[in-house]
């Protein structure tokens, strides 16, 4: 099967396989995310940047790399301010035609979030970690709401990427909605492809994010010297590309994602999470990738298995689709998937970006008996 229906089923293109539940049984129609647990109020707003120093890698025509950014934040002044939508109306409808889904056009973009819509920023200048987000191929950057509020809550600026011809539906302020041309890529390297690509994304990103000149009016809280990246499916695989090429990013999670491109032979010092789906990424699975780059990874490394979950569980989509009425067949329900995702995530980053001790690291819990140590 090709890489778009592989590696990428996070939002859209997985629910394509699903069943839905009879009518009788639909769920309200306005799903909800799980609040975050941190500490802070989170804010969130969106940008649009443009790399005239590149073309589109997908569309020759495109004479400049535009991408559209979200930022979740630890956030102040929230009193007035709106609930963030998850998708706009024209994102929901196309992501939901694309899927097949037996609900109204509209319904991903009525899903509740807890950000608040440019809210204000709160922090004090450089106290504040920046985490890097990559979705799958064919899914746009709020596939990782969950996530991305969740370590916002705990403190953290969080950049969420929408890989311009990556997703299956991208809104830019002028009113256009790009597609996924990708999706339709066929050649044998395409994989690699990718990574090499949201690797440049994701230094531009940072450079618009941490330069002289910032995008974002809250950048003066971020501390360029604690960056982190994590990403599922293809977007995992595109945190090592990433960190290969950037030494900016001090530590990266893999989220179910087949590496496609290895890892060079001076290998990768800087602390690693792989964490997947035990089908694939379990030591002797179907995917060979993660055997192949332990290997290469020098540093703090740890290799988590999650005992029922699938591709998709690392993202919001069964969280999403159970409230939906549809069934996924998993077997890890999707509010334990998100706990365990945002628990174990948010835990990696607090060490390496805070140096706090984390425990759960460690060893297996007894809280997470689903989270098997592989390495």
């Amino acid at each position: 099967m090709h890489l778009a229906r592989t590696t990428a089923l996070a939002l859209a293109g997985l629910l394509t396989l699903v069943t839905p539940v009879p009518a009788a049984a639909a769920a309200p129609a306005a799903p909800r995310l799980p609040a975050p647990t941190g500490s802070h109020a989170v804010g969130v707003t969106s940008l649009h940047l443009k790399d005239a120093s590149r073309g589109d890698p997908w569309v020759p025509a495109a004479k400049a790399r535009e991408l559209m950014i979200s930022l979740w934040y630890p956030a102040t002044g929230t009193r007035g301010r709106h609930q963030a939508p998850y998708v706009t109306p024209k994102e929901s409808e196309l992501l939901i035609k694309d899927a097949e889904l037996p609900v109204a056009p509209d319904t991903l973009s009525k899903v509740r979030t807890h950000a608040f819509t440019d809210a204000v920023p709160a922090g004090r200048n450089r106290s504040l970690p920046l985490v890097v987000l990559s979705p799958g191929l064919g899914s746009p950057r709020s596939s990782l709401t969950s996530l991305a509020e969740e370590l916002a809550s705990r403190g953290n600026v969080v950049v969420g990427i929408d890989h311009t011809y990556e997703s299956v539906a991208t809104a830019f302020p002028d009113g256009r909605i790009t597609t996924c041309v990708a999706c339709e890529n066929k050649d044998a390297d395409f994989g690699q492809q990718v990574v090499r690509s949201r690797a440049a994304d994701v230094s531009f990103v940072l450079d618009q994010l941490t330069g002289a000149k910032p995008k974002w009016r809250g950048a003066a809280l971020i501390d360029r010297s604690r960056i982190g990246m994590a990403g599922q499916s293809v977007g995992g695989a595109s945190s090592i590309g990433a960190m290969v090429s950037d030494k900016r990013i001090r530590a990266g999670v893999n989220l179910d994602g087949t590496t496609f491109a290895p890892i060079p032979e001076r290998g990768l010092a800087r602390p690693f999470l792989f964490m997947g789906s035990p089908t694939m990424h379990s030591p002797g699975g179907k995917d060979g990738s993660w055997g192949r780059d332990w290997k290469q990874l020098t540093g703090w490394k740890r290799w988590l298995v999650v005992t029922g979950a699938e591709h998709a569980s690392f993202t919001d989509v069964p969280l999403l689709a159970e409230q939906l009425g549809i069934d996924l067949g998993f077997a890890l329900t999707g509010a334990r998937s998100v706990e365990i995702t945002r628990t174990y995530v948010a835990a990696f980053f607090t060490r390496h970006l805070t140096g706090k001790p984390q425990p759960l690291l460690d060893k297996p819990s007894a809280q997470y008996p689903e989270v098997r140590f592989a390495g």
